[in-house]
Protein backbone atom coordinates (compact mmCIF):
# COMPACT_ATOMS: atom_id res chain seq x y z
CA UNK A 1 0.00 0.00 0.00
CA UNK A 2 1.39 3.80 -0.41
CA UNK A 3 0.39 5.23 3.03
CA UNK A 4 2.08 8.29 2.66
CA UNK A 5 3.76 11.35 0.35
CA UNK A 6 5.16 14.52 0.12
CA UNK A 7 4.32 17.40 -2.37
CA UNK A 8 7.00 20.13 -1.74
CA UNK A 9 7.28 21.94 -5.07
CA UNK A 10 6.06 25.96 -5.41
CA UNK A 11 2.80 26.78 -6.69
CA UNK A 12 4.08 28.26 -9.63
CA UNK A 13 5.93 24.96 -10.01
CA UNK A 14 2.88 23.01 -9.93
CA UNK A 15 0.54 25.22 -12.13
CA UNK A 16 3.65 25.01 -15.17
CA UNK A 17 4.01 21.18 -14.78
CA UNK A 18 0.28 20.48 -15.07
CA UNK A 19 -0.54 23.17 -17.78
CA UNK A 20 -3.14 24.83 -14.81
CA UNK A 21 -4.19 28.23 -15.43
CA UNK A 22 -5.56 29.07 -12.11
CA UNK A 23 -4.03 29.53 -8.89
CA UNK A 24 -4.58 26.56 -6.41
CA UNK A 25 -6.56 27.84 -3.67
CA UNK A 26 -5.05 27.61 0.05
CA UNK A 27 -2.14 25.43 -1.20
CA UNK A 28 0.08 24.21 1.15
CA UNK A 29 3.26 22.48 0.70
CA UNK A 30 3.54 19.02 3.15
CA UNK A 31 6.37 16.98 4.27
CA UNK A 32 4.20 13.93 5.30
CA UNK A 33 0.51 13.86 3.40
CA UNK A 34 -0.91 11.03 5.25
CA UNK A 35 -4.66 9.39 4.83
CA UNK A 36 -7.39 11.25 6.30
CA UNK A 37 -5.47 14.65 4.94
CA UNK A 38 -6.75 16.64 2.19
CA UNK A 39 -4.06 15.61 -1.01
CA UNK A 40 -3.81 17.89 -3.94
CA UNK A 41 -6.09 16.22 -6.67
CA UNK A 42 -6.56 17.76 -10.26
CA UNK A 43 -9.65 16.47 -12.56
CA UNK A 44 -11.14 17.98 -15.53
CA UNK A 45 -15.05 19.50 -15.16
CA UNK A 46 -15.79 19.16 -19.19
CA UNK A 47 -14.52 22.53 -20.03
CA UNK A 48 -10.84 22.91 -18.41
CA UNK A 49 -8.71 21.09 -15.84
CA UNK A 50 -9.03 22.66 -11.83
CA UNK A 51 -6.93 22.09 -8.99
CA UNK A 52 -7.70 21.30 -5.34
CA UNK A 53 -8.38 19.75 -2.26
CA UNK A 54 -9.77 15.83 -2.14
CA UNK A 55 -9.95 14.05 1.13
CA UNK A 56 -7.51 10.97 0.91
CA UNK A 57 -9.99 8.00 2.15
CA UNK A 58 -12.15 7.16 -0.59
CA UNK A 59 -16.18 7.23 0.88
CA UNK A 60 -18.21 6.24 -1.98
CA UNK A 61 -21.72 8.18 -2.77
CA UNK A 62 -23.70 4.97 -1.28
CA UNK A 63 -22.09 4.50 1.96
CA UNK A 64 -23.63 4.73 4.91
CA UNK A 65 -21.07 5.81 6.99
CA UNK A 66 -18.21 8.10 6.20
CA UNK A 67 -15.73 6.37 8.24
CA UNK A 68 -14.99 3.63 5.37
CA UNK A 69 -12.79 6.14 4.18
CA UNK A 70 -9.67 5.01 6.46
CA UNK A 71 -10.07 2.01 4.64
CA UNK A 72 -10.06 2.86 1.26
CA UNK A 73 -7.11 4.90 0.81
CA UNK A 74 -5.98 2.51 -2.17
CA UNK A 75 -7.55 0.40 -4.32
CA UNK A 76 -6.26 -2.69 -6.44
CA UNK A 77 -6.10 -1.75 -9.82
CA UNK A 78 -6.14 -5.23 -11.09
CA UNK A 79 -9.72 -5.39 -9.77
CA UNK A 80 -10.76 -1.70 -9.46
CA UNK A 81 -12.71 -2.42 -13.04
CA UNK A 82 -15.13 -4.88 -11.24
CA UNK A 83 -15.72 -3.77 -7.60
CA UNK A 84 -18.67 -2.18 -6.93
CA UNK A 85 -17.13 0.72 -4.71
CA UNK A 86 -14.93 1.39 -7.83
CA UNK A 87 -16.47 0.57 -11.44
CA UNK A 88 -17.92 3.40 -11.40
CA UNK A 89 -15.65 6.07 -10.86
CA UNK A 90 -13.07 4.39 -13.39
CA UNK A 91 -15.54 4.95 -16.06
CA UNK A 92 -16.06 8.41 -15.09
CA UNK A 93 -14.43 9.94 -12.09
CA UNK A 94 -10.63 9.81 -12.44
CA UNK A 95 -8.11 12.23 -10.99
CA UNK A 96 -4.52 13.05 -10.69
CA UNK A 97 -2.94 13.57 -7.13
CA UNK A 98 0.18 14.94 -7.67
CA UNK A 99 3.11 14.57 -5.79
CA UNK A 100 6.99 14.26 -5.67
CA UNK A 101 8.26 11.54 -3.71
CA UNK A 102 6.03 9.05 -1.88
CA UNK A 103 7.19 6.87 1.41
CA UNK A 104 7.07 3.25 1.35
CA UNK A 105 8.82 0.71 4.41
CA UNK A 106 11.14 -2.08 3.81
CA UNK A 107 10.72 -4.88 6.34
CA UNK A 108 13.64 -6.63 6.89
CA UNK A 109 13.13 -9.31 9.88
CA UNK A 110 11.58 -7.27 12.73
CA UNK A 111 12.64 -3.89 11.11
CA UNK A 112 10.75 -1.93 8.77
CA UNK A 113 12.78 0.93 7.52
CA UNK A 114 11.06 4.06 5.93
CA UNK A 115 12.47 5.25 2.49
CA UNK A 116 11.50 8.12 0.57
CA UNK A 117 11.03 7.27 -3.06
CA UNK A 118 11.26 9.76 -6.33
CA UNK A 119 11.55 9.61 -9.96
CA UNK A 120 14.99 10.38 -11.33
CA UNK A 121 14.26 12.48 -14.07
CA UNK A 122 11.10 14.49 -12.99
CA UNK A 123 10.45 16.29 -9.71
CA UNK A 124 6.71 16.86 -9.67
CA UNK A 125 4.36 13.48 -10.98
CA UNK A 126 0.74 12.46 -10.76
CA UNK A 127 -0.69 8.88 -8.85
CA UNK A 128 -3.31 7.76 -10.91
CA UNK A 129 -6.77 8.07 -8.66
CA UNK A 130 -10.73 7.71 -8.54
CA UNK A 131 -12.66 10.60 -6.92
CA UNK A 132 -16.22 10.61 -5.39
CA UNK A 133 -18.79 12.87 -4.18
CA UNK A 134 -20.46 11.89 -0.69
CA UNK A 135 -23.86 13.30 0.62
CA UNK A 136 -25.75 12.87 3.59
CA UNK A 137 -27.96 15.94 4.42
CA UNK A 138 -26.08 19.45 4.52
CA UNK A 139 -22.67 17.37 4.97
CA UNK A 140 -20.50 17.01 1.42
CA UNK A 141 -17.42 15.02 1.34
CA UNK A 142 -15.12 15.12 -1.53
CA UNK A 143 -12.59 12.02 -1.28
CA UNK A 144 -10.36 10.35 -3.21
CA UNK A 145 -8.29 6.84 -3.83
CA UNK A 146 -4.91 5.85 -5.03
CA UNK A 147 -4.50 3.02 -7.29
CA UNK A 148 -1.84 0.66 -6.65
CA UNK A 149 0.15 -2.20 -8.80
CA UNK A 150 2.73 -4.96 -8.42
CA UNK A 151 5.99 -3.73 -7.66
CA UNK A 152 8.23 -3.26 -10.46
CA UNK A 153 12.08 -4.04 -10.89
CA UNK A 154 13.02 -1.70 -8.58
CA UNK A 155 10.42 -1.35 -6.12
CA UNK A 156 9.95 -5.29 -5.33
CA UNK A 157 12.78 -5.57 -2.77
CA UNK A 158 11.32 -2.42 -0.79
CA UNK A 159 7.80 -3.53 -0.98
CA UNK A 160 5.59 -6.03 -3.05
CA UNK A 161 3.22 -3.42 -4.00
CA UNK A 162 3.62 0.34 -5.62
CA UNK A 163 1.16 3.28 -6.54
CA UNK A 164 0.92 3.77 -10.46
CA UNK A 165 2.62 7.05 -11.07
CA UNK A 166 1.18 7.96 -14.43
CA UNK A 167 3.72 8.90 -17.14
CA UNK A 168 3.93 12.54 -18.17
CA UNK A 169 2.06 12.15 -21.33
CA UNK A 170 -0.67 10.11 -20.10
CA UNK A 171 -1.48 12.22 -17.37
CA UNK A 172 -4.44 14.23 -19.36
CA UNK A 173 -5.83 10.97 -21.20
CA UNK A 174 -6.42 9.51 -17.89
CA UNK A 175 -9.07 12.52 -17.25
CA UNK A 176 -10.18 13.63 -20.09
CA UNK A 177 -13.55 13.87 -19.87
CA UNK A 178 -14.97 11.05 -20.96
CA UNK A 179 -16.79 7.89 -19.83
CA UNK A 180 -14.34 4.94 -20.05
CA UNK A 181 -15.40 1.23 -20.39
CA UNK A 182 -14.04 -0.20 -17.03
CA UNK A 183 -12.16 -3.20 -19.06
CA UNK A 184 -10.41 -0.28 -21.48
CA UNK A 185 -9.11 1.63 -18.52
CA UNK A 186 -7.78 -1.56 -16.73
CA UNK A 187 -5.92 -2.57 -20.26
CA UNK A 188 -4.60 1.34 -20.25
CA UNK A 189 -3.12 1.09 -16.41
CA UNK A 190 -1.72 -2.07 -17.32
CA UNK A 191 0.89 -0.97 -19.94
CA UNK A 192 2.06 1.72 -17.67
CA UNK A 193 5.41 1.10 -17.58
CA UNK A 194 6.77 3.38 -14.38
CA UNK A 195 9.76 6.13 -14.96
CA UNK A 196 13.32 5.08 -13.51
CA UNK A 197 13.07 5.75 -9.70
CA UNK A 198 15.42 6.46 -6.64
CA UNK A 199 15.21 6.07 -2.76
CA UNK A 200 17.49 6.85 0.29
CA UNK A 201 16.74 5.72 3.71
CA UNK A 202 15.27 8.57 6.08
CA UNK A 203 14.44 7.82 10.13
CA UNK A 204 11.21 6.51 11.72
CA UNK A 205 10.70 10.10 12.62
CA UNK A 206 8.25 10.02 9.69
CA UNK A 207 5.86 7.37 11.27
CA UNK A 208 4.55 9.89 13.18
CA UNK A 209 1.74 11.77 10.66
CA UNK A 210 1.63 14.69 12.88
CA UNK A 211 5.58 15.71 12.34
CA UNK A 212 5.68 17.74 9.08
CA UNK A 213 9.13 19.23 8.50
CA UNK A 214 12.81 18.32 6.68
CA UNK A 215 13.35 16.08 8.93
CA UNK A 216 11.17 13.85 7.60
CA UNK A 217 12.96 14.22 3.86
CA UNK A 218 17.04 14.04 5.80
CA UNK A 219 18.41 11.21 4.69
CA UNK A 220 20.13 8.92 7.08
CA UNK A 221 23.06 6.32 6.95
CA UNK A 222 22.34 2.84 8.24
Amino acid sequence: MCGRFTLLADEVDILAAFDLEHAIPNYQPSYNIAPGQNVLAIIHDGKEKRAGYLQWGLVPSWAKDEKIGYKMINARSETAHVKPSFKSLVAKKRCLIIADSFYEWQTTGNVKQPKRIQLKDRQLFAFAGLWDKWERGNEKRFTCTMLMKDANAFMKDIHHRMPIILPKDMEDEWIKPQVFDPNEAKQWLDQIEVDPMKAYDVSTYVNKASHNDEQCIDPITL
